[in-house]
């Protein structure tokens, strides 16, 4: 714990020009008293700390003690503090070395690039969980997120299905990758024995047991690869349903916000763009019936379901309805 404290009061100094006792003891959590020992110990032992007395002393390091990044441009320097999801690493449990590694890096530049961090920190900030929904955080996240980063199989339960066919399933995994998608965390896996990988929900997740063995990652897998292909996949799968409708010229500005973009860039394709007070058809792939009621909804005037009939039916019982309440 001591050693642990005496490396970071040596990059604090490092990363400033010098600090007093009472700003180390608020850094390093411990009394002002604990301070001047520890400058004592590292002294001691053949680090040069200084301390200057007077009303404005502090402790600074002297004689060049330093080690330095060299070679880093200054938007090298802010980019790579752009590297970390500060909600991520905390959710993880890695917030602490996260941190450590931040410190060790700003103590190790040029003195003109010290302020990276603080620069890149106030011009971009990454807010991944979804709008109108309270994040939460699975709580056997932390125990995949260590097999993954360590290699080590587990043994994991989950919940399969919804509602009176939702049950629990047991596997062993080879647990390569996590990714935090919209708010939630999905684990990338390949059960044991098998070739293929499979996505996982961590928060579908009931037990957690780390193995002793370690499994040897295939040398050609590629996590972002991946995502983005099972992503795709999984946005296709989803559509088992196809709407025909008219759209006019706003209707086809304004269907990629409405449903899925991908589907609506092949069904566009090779189709002109109608001119104002123009009209195309097209067969729109969609999830359900009623997801498209919501959708297509949101295009008000600008699009006419014409199949399937129920659908159109219940877009012309709902604009009678809207009138009688407007006129009413």
């Amino acid at each position: 714990m001591r050693a642990a404290r005496l490396i970071k009061m040596v990059l604090l100094l490092q990363s400033r020009p010098s600090m007093t006792a009472a700003e180390l003891a608020r850094e390093l959590e411990v009394s002002e008293r604990t301070v001047t020992r520890d400058a004592q110990a590292l002294s001691e032992a053949g680090v040069p700390v200084y301390a200057d007395r007077g009303r404005i002393g502090g402790y600074r390091l002297v004689g060049g003690y330093r080690t330095r990044l060299t070679g880093l441009a200054r938007s090298e320097a802010e980019a790579l503090f752009l590297s970390g999801v500060p909600g991520a690493l905390r959710e993880m449990g890695l917030e602490d070395a996260a941190s450590a590694a931040r410190l060790k890096v700003s103590a190790a530049l040029l003195p003109s690039l010290r302020d990276a961090s603080r620069t890149a920190a106030q011009r971009f900030h990454l807010d991944a969980p979804n709008w109108f929904r309270e994040p939460e955080t699975p709580e056997l996240l932390p125990a995949v997120a260590d097999a993954v980063w360590d290699d080590r199989r587990i043994t994991a339960r989950y919940r399969r299905g919804s509602g009176e066919r939702r049950h629990e399933v047991e596997r062993e995994l080879e647990p390569y990758g996590l990714v935090l998608k919209a708010g939630v965390w999905y684990l990338c896996a390949r059960v044991t024995g098998r070739d293929s990988f499979r996505v996982y929900r961590i928060d579908r997740f009931t037990a957690v047991e780390p193995r002793e063995e370690r499994f040897e990652r295939a040398e050609d897998f590629d996590l972002p690869a991946f995502w983005e292909e099972r992503a795709e996949q999984f946005a296709r799968s989803i559509l088992r349903a196809e709407v025909v409708v008219r759209l006019s010229a706003e209707g086809v500005r304004r269907l990629p916000y409405a449903v899925d973009a991908g589907a609506v860039r092949e069904v566009l394709e090779g189709v002109a763009e109608p001119r104002d007070g123009e009209w195309v058809t097209v067969t729109l792939p969609v999830e359900s019936e009623e997801v498209a009621r919501t959708q297509l909804a949101s295009l008000g005037a600008e699009v006419e379901v014409l199949e399937p009939l129920s659908l159109r039916e219940w877009f012309a019982a709902e604009a009678e309805r809207l009138v009688r309440l407007y006129r009413g």
